[in-house]
C-alpha cells in the first residue's frame, strides 16, 4: 500500500518538481532592454513549451530518479528520527522539545545525506531535454556524471541540503509532536 501510494504521488508531483528545477535553471537575464526574453515565462509555459519540445512524456524526466530518491528516504528519516528519540528519552516518557528538535534534525540530515546522490542524477536528468543531451536512465547518467566529474559530483548541494533539513525538519518534528499530545 505505502509502496504503491508513493510511486503515484511521485508520478503527480513529477512535472511540478520538473518544472521548478527548469524554472530554477533559467538563466536568461529579465527584463533588461534588448535582452532576449527569457526561456519560460511562468509555470504554465514551462509546462507547455515542454510538452510541445520534448512531448506530454517529457513531464516525467527524471520521474524514476526521483522514485529512487524519495522512497528509501523517507524510510531513513522516520527510522532515524524515532531511534534518536528512543536513544534519548528514559523509558516510558515523551521525548522533551529539545530532543524531539534534534532528532528531526537530524533525521532531516541523515536523509539528505542519503537523498543527495539520486537528487543530482534527477536534476541532471531533468535538464537533460532542455539541453538535448539525453541519457538512456538512471544508471547511464550516474555512469556518465562519474566520468565527466568523479564522484565528488554526488556531494554537490549536501551542505546546502543540510543547512536547510536541520531547522525545518526539527520544527516539523515539534510541530508534529505538539499536535500529538494536544489532540490526546
Amino acid at each position: 500500500m505505502v509502496k504503491t501510494y508513493r510511486h503515484e504521488s511521485v508520478y503527480c508531483l513529477a512535472p511540478f518538481d520538473l518544472i521548478k528545477v527548469r524554472l530554477q535553471n533559467q538563466t536568461e537575464p529579465r527584463a533588461r532592454p534588448g535582452s532576449p526574453p527569457p526561456r519560460y515565462r511562468g509555470p504554465v509555459h514551462c509546462a507547455v513549451s515542454i510538452c510541445q519540445e520534448e512531448g506530454p512524456r517529457g513531464l516525467f524526466r527524471g520521474a524514476w530518479a526521483l522514485t529512487l530518491r524519495d522512497t528509501p528516504t523517507l524510510g531513513i528519516y522516520f527510522v532515524t528520527y524515532e531511534w534518536l528519540c528512543h536513544q534519548s528519552t528514559p523509558g516510558g516518557q515523551n521525548p522533551s522539545s529539545a530532543t524531539v528538535l534534534a532528532a528531526g534534525g537530524f533525521a532531516g540530515i541523515v536523509s539528505w545525506a542519503v537523498a543527495t546522490p539520486l537528487d543530482v542524477i534527477k536534476s541532471r536528468m531533468q535538464m537533460a531535454g532542455l539541453k538535448h543531451r539525453v541519457y538512456r536512465g538512471v544508471l547511464d547518467c550516474m555512469a556518465s556524471s562519474v566520468r565527466q566529474e568523479g564522484l565528488g559530483v554526488f556531494c554537490r548541494g549536501l551542505t546546502i541540503n543540510s543547512a536547510r533539513a536541520f531547522p525545518v525538519n526539527a520544527v516539523t518534528f515539534l510541530s508534529y509532536e505538539d499536535l500529538l499530545r494536544w489532540w490526546g
